[in-house]
């Protein structure tokens, strides 16, 4: 009321035309009220929509590479080990001197059995003029039946005993022929195991002079538990898994730096029994290795096509976040709006996707990118996810961070 009357009388002081100008400028003032803010656009998150579809179930597993032969090369006779006469780790190839043994001595064993052998052999033939001089006059009487028994019985010791003799000889030969250590197979030769001027025996370590690997193809070895097995039969039976057409599983290798190798194997073994002491089933797969690219007692993550998976729900691995021990989806509902959803994880598949079990259905829209904007309970607009813009930094949100997928 005050300032009312103040400004009467101040335009009762001014000049007609101002008093209007004041008038209007103050019916002005009166009028300007502030505008409400624009209201923010809803945040941009990608989305994919997740349908039935069947892909190779895939079962990884840590295994380790062996030879496809192993051979022990040991020493077949006794002696004074001379020389070595391979280069150790190089390939070998098969019938390949590798080391020799002082033959001296099994050269004089191999002169003294045939000099046996030739005193026998002329002892059979006294033994046999014997036997001819004899058998005429035995069939005119003129000696006695003992005289012929006993000339015939020593024709056949003298024949017995070229026999004996001439095994020695022989033997002697395969002794003398085993001083010359050669490959069995064709392979990597490993490290001698006895060095030059070493004492070998026929037994024992002292037997032992080096490993020969044949490395094409290469063997894996790996195990898996009882109860993987058990799940696996029941996929099998219920339809939810379809093995593959040859019976054969298709099995990859990753090696310790990360990297595929480049060649495909199958598995060729599964036993037949579990190992009481671990409870596992052990198994073996074969890879073809003509480079060598492949050592023995590598260790290698193995993964083998079990089958197919039939109308999977199928998600990116990075769609998951977890929440304490409970993983989670963020899903884009009818009225656009972010819904968290539990859910149950199945196996993984390559491309880094994940088998869900439980928690969606078929046409929920499931949130990859942009999950630090996306809120429980507020509205986004999705996009699909290969058409939402990158987001920086470690993604994450209300829902917790993204966990690895694990089988449930």
């Amino acid at each position: 009321m005050a300032s009312r009357e103040i400004l009467v009388k101040i335009g009762c002081m001014l000049p007609g035309p101002l008093v209007a100008i004041l008038a209007l400028a103050l019916l002005g003032a009166g009028c300007d009220k502030p505008s409400p803010p624009p209201k923010p656009e809803p945040p941009q998150v990608g989305v994919v929509i997740v349908q039935p579809r069947s892909v190779p179930a895939i079962y990884e597993q840590v295994g380790q590479t062996a030879g496809f032969r192993e051979v022990e090369v040991r020493a077949r006779v006794a002696g004074i080990l001379q020389k070595r006469l391979y280069r150790e780790g190089f390939p070998v190839k098969e019938g390949q001197p590798l080391f020799q043994i002082d033959a001296e001595p099994f050269k004089a064993k191999l002169d003294q059995a045939r000099g046996q052998m030739r005193q026998q052999q002329s002892n059979l033939e006294r033994a046999r003029a014997d036997r001819d001089r004899i058998e005429p006059l035995f069939r005119e009487n003129a000696v006695s039946r003992k005289d012929f028994d006993d000339a015939r019985s020593a024709y056949e010791n003298a024949l017995a005993a070229v026999d004996a003799a001439r095994a020695q000889v022989r033997e002697a030969e395969l002794n003398l022929g085993y001083t010359l250590v050669t490959a069995p197979i064709a392979g990597i030769a490993s490290k001698e195991a006895m060095s030059e001027g070493s004492l070998v025996a026929t037994s024992g370590d002292a037997s032992l002079l080096t490993v020969i690997s044949q490395l094409d193809p290469m063997f894996v070895n790996f195990s898996f538990s009882e109860s993987e097995k058990l799940r696996y039969d029941q996929e099998l039976q219920s339809g939810r898994i379809v093995a593959p057409p040859t019976r054969r599983a298709e099995a990859r290798v990753k090696l310790a730096d990360g990297r595929d190798y480049g060649r495909s194997g199958f598995v060729d073994f599964a036993d037949s029994r579990i190992d009481p002491a671990t409870g596992t089933i052990r198994a073996r797969a074969e890879f073809p290795n003509p480079d060598g690219e492949l050592l023995p007692g590598q260790f290698a993550r193995i993964a083998l096509v079990i089958g197919t998976l039939q109308d999977a729900l199928i998600v990116p691995e990075r769609a998951i976040t977890q929440q304490q021990a409970t993983r989670l989806v963020l899903v884009v509902n009818a009225q656009n709006v972010v819904e968290p959803r539990p859910v149950k994880l199945g196996r993984r598949l390559p491309g880094n996707e994940v088998e869900v079990v439980a928690g969606l259905v078929p046409g929920d829209r499931v949130i990859v990118d942009g999950l630090m904007k996306a809120r429980p309970g507020s509205p986004v607009r999705a996009v699909p996810a290969e058409a939402a813009p990158p987001v920086r930094g470690k993604p994450g949100g209300p829902a917790g961070q993204p966990a690895a997928a694990q089988p449930e």
